[in-house]
């Protein structure tokens, strides 16, 4: 698999401490897209199904994992693996989707179809620039949906949840930021709230 990023305890992706993978590859391209990084097909890093699975279980206290992108679907075969060994530890699975629920189907992929039998919550819908909305959880645009294929979660549970991010200086001094908000303005109010007290 082509992987962009892992990252091993979050919890702004998703309900509860997730482990989430954000897959390498995308089709579709969608304007004002907050993870251009992840378009390239050829980019990130490979793992093998069993990697990422012996990462989770190293875990403890997490409650599932979020599998975002990129596009989850272009890799379809092998999340389905790994979703699968991930439910029956009795974590949750969550994806995000560019692609609706309907137009997943209409494909008639086996493998597509084995990992949407492997989805607790499935959030569809490309971004949509001109839909911007930040008043739900972990979404960026009116258009996406709230999916529950089992009953792990319901509608008046997701609702508890609020958006929020996550921010992380790396060893070489990247910022690092993730969950659902205007980035731009985080980014820009974080430096200079870092540099007032450089110079303070």
């Amino acid at each position: 698999m082509r992987i962009y990023n892992i990252l091993e305890d979050t919890t702004v992706e998703g309900p509860g401490r997730r482990f989430c993978i954000w897959v390498q590859g995308c089709k579709k391209h969608c304007p004002g897209c907050f993870a251009k990084d992840t378009w390239d097909f050829d980019g990130g890093q490979e793992y093998s199904v069993e990697q990422l699975y012996s990462l989770i279980k190293s875990q403890k206290n997490i409650e599932g994992v979020t599998f975002l992108g990129g596009e989850p679907f272009e890799q379809a075969q092998e999340l389905s693996e790994l979703a699968e060994l991930v439910r029956k530890n009795n974590l949750s699975v969550m994806c995000f989707t560019g692609y609706t629920i309907e137009e997943l189907r209409s494909q008639n992929s086996k493998y597509v179809n084995e990992l949407l039998s492997h989805i607790d919550l499935l959030i569809d819908g490309g971004f949509e620039k001109e839909n911007f909305d930040l008043s739900r959880p972990w979404v960026g645009s009116l258009n996406q949906r709230f999916i529950y294929l089992t009953d792990r979660y319901s509608e008046n549970e997701i609702k508890k949840y609020k958006n929020k991010v996550e921010m992380r200086i790396e060893t070489n001094g990247q910022l690092e930021i993730n969950g659902m908000g205007d980035f731009e303005h985080l980014k820009n109010d974080f430096c200079l709230q870092l540099l007032k007290n450089i110079v303070e």
